[in-house]
């Protein structure tokens, strides 16, 4: 990494969906040969997960590239117990594969107590080839229930989650595949983790463990680092981070921890003035939202439209009400600050089946746009390890708007593209009203009607009995449940420690500042 806080002359392509990104990502890996180098990083990795069919499964992918030579190298999240719904086995035998396989794959748990690394990048490099070098970053892992497409169908190799998902729980997610010099960027991002001297975990158990399974505890040598991939488009991308103020004893390259996410969320913000376009896991977190409605309170013409899940992907007694309580919060500043020019939706398949919303995307003003591994809550801001890319087009959109904020920044043709994208898939392009052609969707007004306008018409013919045709399009206007009172006072705090924990140095807590 050169010190710059970003690297301009890149490609970024959106891979939206599991399956458009597993097939990429399989063919290249697929071209690989001795002495490339790949590397990836992952919250949970289950090595029987198939990329496209019998025969790629990620596990057997990785596998054969390193024993043709490739130089594999992966960090996966140690990961709490299975039996608390997270993926301890399921991580440490995809990194047993690799390792009989000649690679090497260490299971980190270098965070703060009940965090996790929730980055979620592969890095591909050629020595000899930098044309073909790409890196992915985004929200997608190479675990079960990811490799779903458009139709929403679902991964057969599915997790469990909330009864209302089906067996196979439909999936929404987008990766961005990168070219240029931010490659060297998301690459350095990788090694500062890979080489840093702290042991894997502090705790005397996993200690344990790691001795009784004979775990790989020791960081490898990486060959040094090739020199940035040519310039090869026009965007401008800036890698922003989260690491968690660590007890004790910090990161090297973040002594402090770090929390640039948000302090891009806050600059970004900072410009709002016609449309913030969220896809989010959670949006929750009312110490997150607030600059969000601080915008939406200071320019009255700013609109916002969320695409979120319609049921927490847990239903439990204690689970329910724990994840519930901070959307509900949140979604009430938000409406306290903008009123009906706040809209959040849910999306169902055609069967009716709720979709899990896992993307996230944050589009303002079609200029600035970030895709990464963080949710808009307190937890991905400050306190488990995260990966974002926001990305500036130096290409203008020629359609109208052209400026749809008025400050003079112009509507920038990756930003555009992008909110265009997902919301014609919402809105079932091209079976949607005839009026809603993307040049149409430009307008930000005319996008947040059409939504509106799209899951009044879904929401009628569901309480009507589902009678007569469906209407096009996948959005259901989302109404928070209400919790009782008992449940609220005992869900709040169980909510602030244990599902969305601050990170921040004391300090920053007291300042309210990131």
């Amino acid at each position: 990494m050169d010190g710059a806080a970003w690297s301009a002359g890149n490609h970024a392509q959106p891979l939206v969906h599991g399956t458009t990104y597993f097939t990429e990502l399989l063919a290249s890996i697929s071209a690989m040969r001795a002495g490339d180098l790949l590397l990836f990083t992952d919250w949970r990795g289950d090595p029987d997960e198939r990329l496209d069919g019998h025969g790629t499964e990620i596990g057997t992918v990785l596998c054969r590239a390193a024993r043709r030579g490739v130089i594999v190298k992966g960090l996966l999240w140690r990961s709490h117990l299975d039996s608390l719904h997270f993926s301890e086995e399921e991580n440490r035998h995809l990194g047993e594969e690799i390792e009989e396989a000649g690679g090497e794959c260490l299971l980190d748990m270098r965070v703060r107590p009940g965090g996790s690394h929730h980055q979620k990048m592969v890095v591909l490099r050629h020595p000899g080839r930098p044309e073909l070098d790409v890196a992915y970053v985004g929200g997608i892992d190479l675990c079960h229930n990811r490799n779903d497409d458009a139709t929403h169908g679902g991964d057969r190799q599915s997790l469990p989650m909330a009864s209302a998902y089906g067996p196979h729980p439909p999936w929404h997610d987008v990766q961005l595949a990168l070219r240029g010099p931010v490659v060297g960027d998301v690459e350095a991002v990788f090694r500062e983790r890979w080489d840093d001297p702290s042991p894997l975990s502090r705790s005397p158990l996993t200690r344990l463990r790691e001795l009784m399974h004979r775990e790989d505890t020791d960081a490898g040598g990486l060959p040094s680092q090739a020199a940035d991939p040519a310039s090869c488009g026009t965007h401008t991308v800036q890698l922003l981070r989260t690491y968690p103020n660590r007890l004790l004893r910090g990161y090297p390259f973040a002594p402090d921890g770090e929390r640039s996410i948000a302090r891009g969320y806050l600059k970004a913000l900072r410009r709002a003035r016609a449309l913030i376009y969220i896809e989010d896991q959670y949006l929750w977190s009312p110490r997150v939202v607030a600059c969000f409605a601080q915008a939406l309170t200071r320019h009255p013409g700013l609109m916002l439209v969320g695409v979120i899940p319609s049921v927490p992907e847990q239903d439990g007694r204690l689970t329910l009400p724990m994840n519930l309580i901070g959307r509900i919060t949140a979604l009430e500043a938000l409406r306290r600050a903008g009123g009906d020019r706040v809209a959040v939706y849910g999306v169902e398949n055609h069967a009716g089946t709720p979709v899990y919303v896992h993307a996230k995307v944050c589009v303002i003003d079609d200029v600035w746009a970030s895709v990464g591994s963080d949710n808009i809550n307190l937890r991905s801001w400050t306190h488990d390890s995260e990966l974002s890319c926001a990305v500036l087009d130096e290409s203008r959109d020629p359609r109208q708007p052209h400026d749809p904020g008025g400050l003079g920044d112009g509507a920038r043709t990756f930003a555009r593209e992008l909110r265009l994208k997902l919301m014609g898939e919402h809105l079932d392009a091209p079976h949607a009203a005839a009026r809603w052609t993307p040049d149409a969707l430009c307008d930000p007004a005319v996008a947040f009607g059409a939504f509106e306008e799209a899951a009044a018409a879904l929401d009628a013919w569901h309480a009507g009995g589902r009678r007569g045709p469906r209407p096009a399009g996948r959005l259901r206007r989302y109404v928070p449940p209400e919790l009782p009172r008992t449940q609220r006072v005992l869900a709040t705090p169980l909510h602030h420690v244990l599902v969305d924990p601050d990170g921040r140095p004391l300090r920053l807590r007291r300042r309210h500042a990131f």
